[in-house]
């Protein structure tokens, strides 16, 4: 009997004990809700390799979960927000860098391989056919003409 009372209230207490695990963030709009979810779905935890802030356990991340709460109920903008993050924690935050001058080389340098290997083809193809169709020597044209007449009289 003491057994089931004790089952009973560990039944009962499970919802409450799973509730003071997670973080309970009140909103005044459903739209100021999912902007929170959309941020920290899109934030980078800094200790955590490639994994985001609202599904990390580390504690910087949840700092950065309140911070972006905060920042949040003081009416800031996405931008204000992820412009923040960025500057305390720096741009390994963002999962989708910034195209800025640092970064143009990173966005630029694949296209710009692209385009030189593209251009060495087409050097090496137009070489390959200049070779094929040079000039016949005076001996070779000779010998082809002779062929060519042998050809014709038979």
């Amino acid at each position: 009997m003491a057994l089931i009372r004790l089952l009973l209230c560990a039944v009962l207490l499970l919802p409450a004990l799973a509730g003071a695990a997670g973080e309970v963030r009140e909103f005044d709009d459903p739209v100021t809700e999912q902007r929170y979810r959309d941020l920290t779905a899109t934030l980078r935890c800094p200790k955590c390799e490639n994994q985001a802030i609202d599904d990390s356990n580390s504690p910087i991340a949840g700092d950065m979960r309140d911070r972006v709460y905060a920042q949040l109920q003081d009416g800031r903008s996405d931008k204000e927000i992820l412009d923040f993050m960025v500057a305390r924690f720096g741009d390994y935050v963002l999962y989708n860098p910034r195209l800025e001058g640092r970064t143009l080389l990173l966005w630029g340098l694949p296209i710009g391989l692209v385009l030189v290997g593209l251009i060495v083809v087409v050097v090496l193809v137009r070489l390959h056919r200049h070779r094929s169709a040079r000039r016949l020597s005076d001996e070779e044209r000779a010998r082809l003409d002779d062929l060519i007449n042998r050809e014709r009289t038979e």
